[in-house]
Protein backbone atom coordinates (compact mmCIF):
# COMPACT_ATOMS: atom_id res chain seq x y z
CA UNK A 1 0.00 0.00 0.00
CA UNK A 2 1.40 3.52 -1.09
CA UNK A 3 0.27 7.05 1.08
CA UNK A 4 1.43 10.03 0.70
CA UNK A 5 2.33 12.64 3.04
CA UNK A 6 3.64 16.11 3.62
CA UNK A 7 5.50 15.12 7.11
CA UNK A 8 6.13 11.48 8.47
CA UNK A 9 7.09 11.27 12.09
CA UNK A 10 8.27 7.32 12.96
CA UNK A 11 8.29 7.67 16.97
CA UNK A 12 5.57 8.38 19.44
CA UNK A 13 7.89 9.81 22.40
CA UNK A 14 8.05 13.19 23.50
CA UNK A 15 10.07 14.52 20.87
CA UNK A 16 8.15 13.17 17.84
CA UNK A 17 4.45 14.23 19.25
CA UNK A 18 5.74 17.83 20.20
CA UNK A 19 7.11 18.00 16.17
CA UNK A 20 4.02 16.41 14.70
CA UNK A 21 1.44 18.74 16.96
CA UNK A 22 3.46 21.90 15.91
CA UNK A 23 3.40 21.07 12.73
CA UNK A 24 -0.10 20.39 12.53
CA UNK A 25 -1.22 23.25 14.26
CA UNK A 26 1.11 25.54 11.87
CA UNK A 27 0.09 24.53 8.52
CA UNK A 28 -3.55 22.81 8.77
CA UNK A 29 -3.62 22.52 5.02
CA UNK A 30 -0.70 19.70 5.37
CA UNK A 31 -0.96 16.42 6.08
CA UNK A 32 1.07 14.51 8.66
CA UNK A 33 1.46 10.94 9.93
CA UNK A 34 2.87 9.41 13.26
CA UNK A 35 4.05 6.08 12.40
CA UNK A 36 4.77 4.00 15.95
CA UNK A 37 4.99 0.15 16.24
CA UNK A 38 3.40 -0.14 19.38
CA UNK A 39 0.65 2.24 21.31
CA UNK A 40 1.24 5.39 20.87
CA UNK A 41 2.10 5.34 24.82
CA UNK A 42 4.79 2.87 24.72
CA UNK A 43 8.42 5.18 24.54
CA UNK A 44 10.95 6.08 26.74
CA UNK A 45 9.09 8.88 27.29
CA UNK A 46 6.44 7.15 29.33
CA UNK A 47 8.88 5.47 31.86
CA UNK A 48 10.75 9.10 32.46
CA UNK A 49 9.93 9.56 36.21
CA UNK A 50 11.97 12.36 37.27
CA UNK A 51 11.72 15.92 35.32
CA UNK A 52 12.95 18.75 32.65
CA UNK A 53 16.02 20.40 33.78
CA UNK A 54 15.53 24.42 33.67
CA UNK A 55 16.29 27.15 35.48
CA UNK A 56 13.20 28.79 37.07
CA UNK A 57 14.17 29.83 40.43
CA UNK A 58 16.52 33.20 42.07
CA UNK A 59 19.12 30.81 43.44
CA UNK A 60 19.42 29.71 39.90
CA UNK A 61 20.98 30.86 36.74
CA UNK A 62 22.09 29.95 32.73
CA UNK A 63 25.51 29.93 33.68
CA UNK A 64 24.98 27.31 36.46
CA UNK A 65 22.79 25.08 34.31
CA UNK A 66 25.80 25.11 31.51
CA UNK A 67 28.36 24.96 33.91
CA UNK A 68 26.59 21.75 35.23
CA UNK A 69 26.12 19.93 32.08
CA UNK A 70 29.89 20.84 30.85
CA UNK A 71 31.41 19.54 34.06
CA UNK A 72 29.01 16.16 33.43
CA UNK A 73 29.81 15.70 29.64
CA UNK A 74 33.61 15.30 30.60
CA UNK A 75 35.18 17.58 28.13
CA UNK A 76 32.76 16.54 24.78
CA UNK A 77 29.76 18.69 24.91
CA UNK A 78 29.55 21.04 22.07
CA UNK A 79 29.39 24.51 24.29
CA UNK A 80 26.98 26.05 21.89
CA UNK A 81 24.49 23.73 21.42
CA UNK A 82 24.80 23.82 25.65
CA UNK A 83 24.03 27.48 25.65
CA UNK A 84 21.08 27.94 23.19
CA UNK A 85 19.22 24.46 24.90
CA UNK A 86 20.08 25.83 28.30
CA UNK A 87 18.52 29.92 27.83
CA UNK A 88 15.52 27.75 26.06
CA UNK A 89 14.23 26.41 28.93
CA UNK A 90 11.67 28.23 31.00
CA UNK A 91 10.42 29.31 27.58
CA UNK A 92 10.35 25.36 27.07
CA UNK A 93 8.40 24.80 30.34
CA UNK A 94 6.16 27.60 29.31
CA UNK A 95 5.19 25.67 26.09
CA UNK A 96 4.71 22.25 26.89
CA UNK A 97 1.99 23.99 29.89
CA UNK A 98 0.25 25.74 26.88
CA UNK A 99 0.48 22.24 25.76
CA UNK A 100 -1.74 20.98 28.45
CA UNK A 101 1.13 19.74 30.98
CA UNK A 102 0.50 19.72 34.43
CA UNK A 103 3.61 19.69 36.41
CA UNK A 104 3.61 20.14 40.09
CA UNK A 105 3.36 23.00 42.09
CA UNK A 106 4.40 24.24 45.51
CA UNK A 107 3.69 27.66 47.13
CA UNK A 108 2.74 29.21 43.56
CA UNK A 109 5.92 28.48 41.48
CA UNK A 110 7.05 24.88 40.51
CA UNK A 111 8.49 22.25 42.73
CA UNK A 112 11.84 22.29 41.99
CA UNK A 113 13.47 18.52 42.45
CA UNK A 114 17.46 18.13 42.14
CA UNK A 115 19.54 15.14 41.09
CA UNK A 116 23.20 14.20 40.59
CA UNK A 117 24.95 16.23 39.07
CA UNK A 118 22.78 19.79 39.50
CA UNK A 119 24.57 22.15 41.77
CA UNK A 120 21.14 23.16 43.11
CA UNK A 121 17.46 22.58 42.76
CA UNK A 122 15.57 22.85 39.24
CA UNK A 123 14.13 20.00 37.96
CA UNK A 124 10.74 20.49 36.92
CA UNK A 125 8.15 17.58 37.49
CA UNK A 126 4.85 15.70 37.32
CA UNK A 127 5.05 14.14 40.86
CA UNK A 128 6.98 11.32 39.84
CA UNK A 129 5.27 10.69 36.44
CA UNK A 130 6.50 13.44 34.27
CA UNK A 131 7.22 11.50 30.91
CA UNK A 132 3.67 10.02 31.29
CA UNK A 133 1.82 13.71 32.00
CA UNK A 134 3.84 14.96 29.11
CA UNK A 135 2.86 11.97 26.87
CA UNK A 136 -0.48 12.27 27.99
CA UNK A 137 -0.49 16.24 26.82
CA UNK A 138 1.22 15.74 24.04
CA UNK A 139 -1.54 12.51 23.02
CA UNK A 140 -4.26 15.10 23.48
CA UNK A 141 -2.80 17.82 21.44
CA UNK A 142 -2.24 15.21 18.79
CA UNK A 143 -5.37 13.68 18.66
CA UNK A 144 -7.54 16.83 18.09
CA UNK A 145 -5.46 17.65 14.74
CA UNK A 146 -7.36 16.54 12.34
CA UNK A 147 -4.61 16.65 9.47
CA UNK A 148 -2.57 13.91 11.89
CA UNK A 149 -3.05 10.24 10.96
CA UNK A 150 -1.43 7.87 13.77
CA UNK A 151 -0.60 4.33 12.47
CA UNK A 152 -0.48 2.51 15.46
CA UNK A 153 1.59 -1.55 15.33
CA UNK A 154 3.57 -0.45 12.37
CA UNK A 155 6.95 -0.92 12.08
CA UNK A 156 9.52 0.89 9.97
CA UNK A 157 11.69 -1.21 8.26
CA UNK A 158 13.98 1.20 6.24
CA UNK A 159 14.01 4.52 4.94
CA UNK A 160 13.59 5.24 1.30
CA UNK A 161 16.54 7.10 -0.29
CA UNK A 162 17.37 8.32 -3.54
CA UNK A 163 19.57 10.91 -5.31
CA UNK A 164 19.06 14.22 -6.33
CA UNK A 165 21.18 16.81 -7.88
CA UNK A 166 24.43 14.99 -6.81
CA UNK A 167 22.95 14.99 -3.21
CA UNK A 168 21.15 11.98 -0.76
CA UNK A 169 17.26 12.66 -0.19
CA UNK A 170 14.89 11.28 2.11
CA UNK A 171 11.55 10.55 0.57
CA UNK A 172 10.04 8.30 2.93
CA UNK A 173 10.00 5.31 4.78
CA UNK A 174 8.87 1.25 4.24
CA UNK A 175 6.63 -0.12 6.54
CA UNK A 176 4.97 -3.16 7.80
CA UNK A 177 2.05 -3.96 10.26
CA UNK A 178 2.40 -7.97 11.59
CA UNK A 179 -1.17 -7.17 13.05
CA UNK A 180 -2.65 -6.97 9.35
CA UNK A 181 0.84 -8.14 7.98
CA UNK A 182 0.47 -5.32 5.07
CA UNK A 183 4.09 -3.83 3.47
CA UNK A 184 3.44 -0.05 3.06
CA UNK A 185 5.39 2.69 1.56
CA UNK A 186 5.28 6.31 3.13
CA UNK A 187 6.22 8.64 0.76
CA UNK A 188 7.34 12.41 2.29
CA UNK A 189 9.42 15.21 1.50
CA UNK A 190 10.25 15.47 5.04
CA UNK A 191 11.06 12.20 7.58
CA UNK A 192 11.80 12.64 11.17
CA UNK A 193 13.25 10.20 13.51
CA UNK A 194 12.22 10.31 16.82
CA UNK A 195 12.80 6.89 17.91
CA UNK A 196 14.23 6.22 21.03
CA UNK A 197 16.90 4.80 22.37
CA UNK A 198 19.03 1.38 22.58
CA UNK A 199 17.67 -0.05 25.93
CA UNK A 200 17.12 -3.60 24.91
CA UNK A 201 20.62 -4.33 22.75
CA UNK A 202 21.57 -4.60 26.72
CA UNK A 203 20.31 -7.54 29.02
CA UNK A 204 19.23 -5.46 31.89
CA UNK A 205 17.58 -1.86 30.93
CA UNK A 206 15.27 0.29 32.07
CA UNK A 207 13.83 0.71 28.80
CA UNK A 208 10.70 -0.51 27.50
CA UNK A 209 10.59 -3.52 24.76
CA UNK A 210 10.45 -1.11 22.04
CA UNK A 211 13.72 0.71 22.46
CA UNK A 212 15.65 -1.65 19.76
CA UNK A 213 17.66 1.45 18.40
CA UNK A 214 15.68 1.71 15.25
CA UNK A 215 16.02 4.61 13.96
CA UNK A 216 19.48 4.54 14.19
CA UNK A 217 20.38 1.62 12.61
CA UNK A 218 18.03 2.80 9.71
CA UNK A 219 19.89 5.98 9.44
CA UNK A 220 22.87 4.49 9.30
CA UNK A 221 21.67 1.87 6.68
CA UNK A 222 20.55 5.08 4.84
CA UNK A 223 24.18 6.60 4.91
CA UNK A 224 23.78 8.61 7.52
CA UNK A 225 27.30 9.33 10.36
CA UNK A 226 26.40 8.21 13.71
CA UNK A 227 28.99 9.46 16.56
CA UNK A 228 29.39 8.34 20.38
CA UNK A 229 27.61 5.38 20.66
CA UNK A 230 30.16 4.15 23.23
CA UNK A 231 28.88 6.45 25.97
CA UNK A 232 25.80 4.48 27.20
CA UNK A 233 24.83 5.62 30.56
CA UNK A 234 23.81 3.11 32.96
CA UNK A 235 20.87 4.49 35.28
CA UNK A 236 22.81 3.37 38.45
CA UNK A 237 19.16 2.43 40.68
CA UNK A 238 16.86 -0.06 39.12
CA UNK A 239 14.69 -1.90 41.28
CA UNK A 240 16.66 -5.39 41.64
CA UNK A 241 14.09 -8.55 40.68
CA UNK A 242 14.82 -11.56 39.20
CA UNK A 243 10.93 -12.49 38.01
CA UNK A 244 9.41 -9.01 37.33
CA UNK A 245 10.06 -6.39 34.89
CA UNK A 246 12.66 -3.76 35.91
CA UNK A 247 11.30 -0.65 37.54
CA UNK A 248 13.44 2.69 37.94
CA UNK A 249 13.99 4.27 41.00
CA UNK A 250 14.22 7.99 39.93
CA UNK A 251 17.33 9.51 40.44
CA UNK A 252 14.94 12.28 42.23
CA UNK A 253 15.21 10.14 45.47
CA UNK A 254 18.54 10.65 46.30
CA UNK A 255 18.05 14.16 45.24
CA UNK A 256 15.51 14.49 48.29
CA UNK A 257 18.10 12.68 50.74
CA UNK A 258 17.66 8.71 49.97
CA UNK A 259 21.28 7.14 50.15
CA UNK A 260 23.47 4.10 49.13
CA UNK A 261 24.74 1.27 51.17
CA UNK A 262 25.96 -1.82 50.71
CA UNK A 263 25.16 -5.46 51.94
CA UNK A 264 26.14 -4.18 56.27
CA UNK A 265 24.06 -1.39 55.33
CA UNK A 266 27.19 1.14 55.57
CA UNK A 267 27.02 4.14 53.66
CA UNK A 268 29.73 3.90 50.57
CA UNK A 269 29.33 7.13 48.30
CA UNK A 270 31.26 9.00 50.18
CA UNK A 271 34.39 7.24 48.71
CA UNK A 272 34.15 7.97 45.84
CA UNK A 273 33.14 11.46 45.21
CA UNK A 274 32.62 14.74 47.39
CA UNK A 275 29.01 14.78 46.22
CA UNK A 276 28.35 11.33 47.59
CA UNK A 277 25.24 9.82 46.67
CA UNK A 278 24.70 13.17 44.55
CA UNK A 279 27.57 12.40 41.87
CA UNK A 280 26.76 12.67 38.48
CA UNK A 281 25.81 8.57 36.71
CA UNK A 282 28.48 7.14 36.08
CA UNK A 283 30.30 7.83 39.28
CA UNK A 284 27.57 6.37 41.07
CA UNK A 285 27.11 3.50 38.66
CA UNK A 286 30.55 2.32 38.63
CA UNK A 287 30.95 2.78 42.85
CA UNK A 288 27.95 0.09 42.62
CA UNK A 289 29.33 -1.81 40.49
CA UNK A 290 32.77 -1.76 42.39
CA UNK A 291 31.03 -2.82 45.51
CA UNK A 292 29.16 -5.73 44.06
CA UNK A 293 32.63 -6.72 42.70
CA UNK A 294 34.12 -6.51 46.37
CA UNK A 295 31.43 -8.20 48.11
CA UNK A 296 30.01 -11.13 45.72
CA UNK A 297 26.34 -9.75 46.24
CA UNK A 298 24.00 -8.59 43.19
CA UNK A 299 22.38 -5.91 44.88
CA UNK A 300 23.02 -2.63 46.67
CA UNK A 301 20.50 -1.05 48.65
CA UNK A 302 18.85 2.68 48.50
CA UNK A 303 17.33 4.04 51.31
CA UNK A 304 15.14 6.69 51.73
CA UNK A 305 12.99 5.89 55.01
CA UNK A 306 14.51 8.28 57.04
CA UNK A 307 12.34 10.78 55.27
CA UNK A 308 9.25 11.15 56.53
CA UNK A 309 5.85 8.90 55.16
CA UNK A 310 3.81 11.44 54.18
CA UNK A 311 6.70 13.16 52.13
CA UNK A 312 7.47 10.24 50.43
CA UNK A 313 4.44 9.36 49.54
CA UNK A 314 3.48 12.46 48.28
CA UNK A 315 6.88 12.95 46.33
CA UNK A 316 6.88 9.56 44.98
CA UNK A 317 3.42 8.25 44.21
CA UNK A 318 4.05 6.00 41.49
CA UNK A 319 7.33 4.24 43.19
CA UNK A 320 6.04 4.21 46.46
CA UNK A 321 2.78 2.47 44.82
CA UNK A 322 4.76 0.37 42.24
CA UNK A 323 6.91 -0.93 45.33
CA UNK A 324 4.35 -1.80 47.82
CA UNK A 325 3.04 -4.02 45.07
CA UNK A 326 5.89 -5.74 45.04
CA UNK A 327 5.98 -5.77 48.74
CA UNK A 328 8.37 -3.07 49.43
CA UNK A 329 7.38 -0.27 51.85
CA UNK A 330 9.68 2.70 50.69
CA UNK A 331 8.69 4.85 53.70
CA UNK A 332 10.23 1.62 55.99
CA UNK A 333 12.41 -0.90 53.53
CA UNK A 334 15.75 -0.10 51.61
CA UNK A 335 15.55 -0.78 48.27
CA UNK A 336 17.38 -3.66 46.50
CA UNK A 337 18.95 -1.76 43.13
CA UNK A 338 21.49 -2.29 40.44
CA UNK A 339 22.61 -0.56 37.66
CA UNK A 340 21.05 -0.73 34.23
CA UNK A 341 21.32 0.59 30.60
CA UNK A 342 19.40 3.59 30.48
CA UNK A 343 20.28 5.90 28.10
CA UNK A 344 22.80 6.56 24.59
CA UNK A 345 24.28 9.81 24.48
CA UNK A 346 25.54 8.89 21.17
CA UNK A 347 23.34 8.52 17.85
CA UNK A 348 22.85 9.90 14.52
CA UNK A 349 24.62 13.07 14.16
CA UNK A 350 22.75 16.28 13.78
CA UNK A 351 22.47 19.92 14.39
CA UNK A 352 20.03 21.85 16.84
CA UNK A 353 17.82 21.62 13.87
CA UNK A 354 17.74 18.25 13.86
CA UNK A 355 19.39 18.35 10.01
CA UNK A 356 21.06 15.01 9.17
CA UNK A 357 23.52 14.06 6.11
CA UNK A 358 20.66 13.39 4.31
CA UNK A 359 18.24 16.00 3.23
CA UNK A 360 14.70 16.04 4.14
CA UNK A 361 15.71 13.39 6.87
CA UNK A 362 15.61 14.87 10.59
CA UNK A 363 16.32 13.45 13.89
CA UNK A 364 15.30 14.23 17.34
CA UNK A 365 15.89 13.32 20.86
CA UNK A 366 17.67 10.28 22.29
CA UNK A 367 18.20 9.33 18.54
CA UNK A 368 20.16 12.13 17.76
CA UNK A 369 23.87 13.58 19.01
CA UNK A 370 23.98 17.07 18.73
CA UNK A 371 27.01 17.32 21.27
CA UNK A 372 24.59 18.28 24.18
CA UNK A 373 25.34 15.60 26.37
CA UNK A 374 28.88 15.23 25.64
CA UNK A 375 30.41 12.01 27.37
CA UNK A 376 27.64 11.52 30.12
CA UNK A 377 23.95 13.74 30.36
CA UNK A 378 23.43 15.42 33.29
CA UNK A 379 20.26 14.07 34.59
CA UNK A 380 16.81 15.37 33.62
CA UNK A 381 18.55 17.12 30.61
CA UNK A 382 17.29 14.42 27.68
CA UNK A 383 13.56 15.96 28.06
CA UNK A 384 14.94 19.51 27.74
CA UNK A 385 16.62 18.41 24.45
CA UNK A 386 14.03 16.62 22.66
CA UNK A 387 11.28 19.53 23.19
CA UNK A 388 13.83 21.81 22.18
CA UNK A 389 15.02 20.08 19.06
CA UNK A 390 11.80 19.19 17.85
CA UNK A 391 10.84 22.85 18.12
CA UNK A 392 13.63 24.02 16.06
CA UNK A 393 13.19 21.06 13.37
CA UNK A 394 9.57 21.81 12.68
CA UNK A 395 10.93 25.26 11.86
CA UNK A 396 13.41 24.40 9.58
CA UNK A 397 11.18 20.99 8.22
CA UNK A 398 8.16 23.42 7.28
CA UNK A 399 10.46 25.66 5.37
CA UNK A 400 12.21 23.15 3.84
CA UNK A 401 9.10 21.12 2.71
CA UNK A 402 7.70 24.95 1.46
CA UNK A 403 10.67 24.80 -1.33
CA UNK A 404 10.32 20.69 -2.21
CA UNK A 405 7.71 18.76 -4.12
CA UNK A 406 6.95 15.14 -3.01
CA UNK A 407 9.68 12.50 -4.53
CA UNK A 408 9.77 11.01 -7.53
CA UNK A 409 10.27 7.36 -6.52
CA UNK A 410 10.06 4.35 -8.41
CA UNK A 411 7.70 1.74 -7.28
CA UNK A 412 7.39 0.30 -4.35
CA UNK A 413 8.49 -3.40 -5.63
CA UNK A 414 11.29 -1.78 -7.20
CA UNK A 415 13.00 -0.51 -3.91
CA UNK A 416 10.98 -2.39 -1.22
CA UNK A 417 14.70 -3.71 -0.40
CA UNK A 418 14.18 -4.14 3.00
CA UNK A 419 11.19 -6.14 2.95
CA UNK A 420 10.53 -9.65 3.71
CA UNK A 421 8.95 -11.59 0.85
CA UNK A 422 10.90 -14.93 -0.05
CA UNK A 423 9.11 -17.43 2.49
CA UNK A 424 10.72 -20.41 3.97
CA UNK A 425 10.77 -22.46 7.33
CA UNK A 426 11.19 -19.96 10.49
CA UNK A 427 13.35 -19.98 13.01
CA UNK A 428 13.87 -19.21 16.26
CA UNK A 429 15.00 -15.41 16.49
CA UNK A 430 14.71 -15.47 20.75
CA UNK A 431 18.38 -17.36 21.03
CA UNK A 432 19.79 -14.82 19.12
CA UNK A 433 18.51 -11.81 20.92
CA UNK A 434 19.29 -13.29 24.18
CA UNK A 435 22.52 -13.38 23.11
CA UNK A 436 23.29 -10.08 21.85
CA UNK A 437 21.78 -8.48 24.62
CA UNK A 438 24.07 -10.62 27.29
CA UNK A 439 27.09 -10.63 25.85
CA UNK A 440 26.89 -6.48 25.28
CA UNK A 441 25.87 -6.26 29.41
CA UNK A 442 28.81 -8.78 30.24
CA UNK A 443 31.18 -7.04 28.00
CA UNK A 444 30.43 -3.97 27.04
CA UNK A 445 28.63 -2.87 30.51
CA UNK A 446 29.95 -0.21 32.82
CA UNK A 447 33.76 -1.19 32.97
CA UNK A 448 35.05 -2.57 29.85
CA UNK A 449 38.67 -3.80 28.67
CA UNK A 450 40.42 -4.22 25.23
CA UNK A 451 39.96 -7.93 25.18
CA UNK A 452 36.42 -7.94 26.13
CA UNK A 453 35.39 -5.52 22.84
CA UNK A 454 37.99 -7.70 21.11
CA UNK A 455 35.61 -10.81 22.19
CA UNK A 456 32.37 -8.77 21.83
CA UNK A 457 33.18 -7.29 18.05
CA UNK A 458 34.00 -10.87 16.66
CA UNK A 459 31.01 -12.66 18.09
CA UNK A 460 28.42 -9.79 17.36
CA UNK A 461 29.97 -9.66 13.39
CA UNK A 462 29.21 -13.21 13.08
CA UNK A 463 25.86 -12.68 14.51
CA UNK A 464 24.79 -9.61 12.95
CA UNK A 465 26.61 -11.53 9.04
CA UNK A 466 23.88 -14.46 10.03
CA UNK A 467 21.15 -11.95 10.93
CA UNK A 468 21.16 -10.09 7.46
CA UNK A 469 21.28 -13.34 5.30
CA UNK A 470 18.05 -14.63 6.77
CA UNK A 471 16.69 -11.37 6.74
CA UNK A 472 15.31 -11.08 3.26
CA UNK A 473 14.79 -15.25 3.46
CA UNK A 474 11.92 -15.40 6.36
CA UNK A 475 8.60 -14.26 6.56
CA UNK A 476 8.00 -10.51 8.18
CA UNK A 477 7.95 -9.99 11.98
CA UNK A 478 8.53 -7.76 14.12
CA UNK A 479 11.18 -10.20 16.29
CA UNK A 480 13.27 -10.33 12.93
CA UNK A 481 12.97 -6.61 12.26
CA UNK A 482 14.19 -5.49 15.84
CA UNK A 483 17.16 -8.44 15.76
CA UNK A 484 17.96 -6.92 12.50
CA UNK A 485 18.72 -3.32 14.45
CA UNK A 486 19.80 -4.85 17.35
CA UNK A 487 22.64 -6.49 16.18
CA UNK A 488 23.80 -3.69 13.83
CA UNK A 489 23.54 -1.43 16.74
CA UNK A 490 25.60 -3.68 18.96
CA UNK A 491 28.09 -3.48 16.17
CA UNK A 492 28.24 0.15 16.04
CA UNK A 493 28.47 0.58 19.84
CA UNK A 494 31.42 -1.94 19.92
CA UNK A 495 33.30 0.03 17.14
CA UNK A 496 33.11 2.93 18.82
CA UNK A 497 34.26 1.53 22.09
CA UNK A 498 37.13 -0.08 20.72
CA UNK A 499 38.24 2.95 18.85
CA UNK A 500 38.42 4.94 22.05
CA UNK A 501 41.52 3.89 24.10
CA UNK A 502 41.00 6.44 27.02
CA UNK A 503 38.57 6.11 30.16
CA UNK A 504 35.95 9.40 29.88
CA UNK A 505 32.12 9.51 30.90
CA UNK A 506 30.53 6.66 30.43
CA UNK A 507 32.86 4.73 28.72
CA UNK A 508 35.60 3.49 31.19
CA UNK A 509 37.91 1.11 29.69
CA UNK A 510 40.42 -0.45 32.41
CA UNK A 511 43.67 -0.51 30.01
CA UNK A 512 43.31 3.10 29.40
CA UNK A 513 41.72 4.34 33.04
CA UNK A 514 43.40 7.81 32.31
CA UNK A 515 41.35 10.53 30.34
CA UNK A 516 43.60 11.68 27.43
CA UNK A 517 42.67 15.24 26.44
CA UNK A 518 45.74 15.46 23.88
CA UNK A 519 44.54 12.79 21.45
CA UNK A 520 40.89 12.11 22.17
CA UNK A 521 38.81 15.16 23.40
CA UNK A 522 36.49 14.25 19.94
CA UNK A 523 33.81 12.76 18.77
CA UNK A 524 34.14 8.87 17.99
CA UNK A 525 32.21 9.46 14.64
CA UNK A 526 31.17 6.42 11.96
CA UNK A 527 30.67 7.12 8.78
CA UNK A 528 28.63 4.14 6.79
CA UNK A 529 29.94 2.65 3.63
CA UNK A 530 27.39 4.75 1.38
CA UNK A 531 28.13 8.07 2.97
CA UNK A 532 28.12 10.96 1.10
CA UNK A 533 29.64 14.22 2.63
CA UNK A 534 26.82 16.87 3.54
CA UNK A 535 26.56 20.09 1.89
CA UNK A 536 27.14 22.92 4.72
CA UNK A 537 23.82 25.27 4.27
CA UNK A 538 22.38 28.29 6.19
CA UNK A 539 21.54 28.67 9.97
CA UNK A 540 23.20 26.55 12.62
CA UNK A 541 24.91 23.27 11.37
CA UNK A 542 27.23 20.92 12.97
Amino acid sequence: MERKYDFIIIGSGIAGLFFAQKIASMLPDRTVAVITKKRETESNTNYAQGGIASVMSRNDSFELHVADTLQVGAGLCRRSIVEDIVRLGPLTIKKLVDVGVKFTTMRGGYDLGREGGHSTNRVVHAADLTGREIERALLTACRRKKNLDMFRDTIALDLITYIHRGRRRCGGVYTFSEKKHEFSSFYSPVTMLATGGIGQVYYHTTNPTIATGDGIAMAYRAGARVANLEFVQFHPTTLYSTKQRPFLISEAVRGEGGVLRNSAGVKFMKKYHPQKDLAPRDIVARAIDNELKKTGEEYVYLDISHRPASFIKRRFPNIFKECLRRNLDITKDPLPVVPSAHYVCGGVMADLYGRTDIDGLYVCGESACTGMHGANRLASNSLLEAVVMADFAAEAAMDFREKKTFPDVPPADEWLHSSIRKMSDRIVISHDRLEIRRLMSDFLGIVRSKNRLKMAHERVKVILKSINSYYLSQPASYGIVELRNIALVAELIIRCASWRMESRGLHYIVDYPDMDDSKWKRDTILKPPNFKAARRGSGKRR
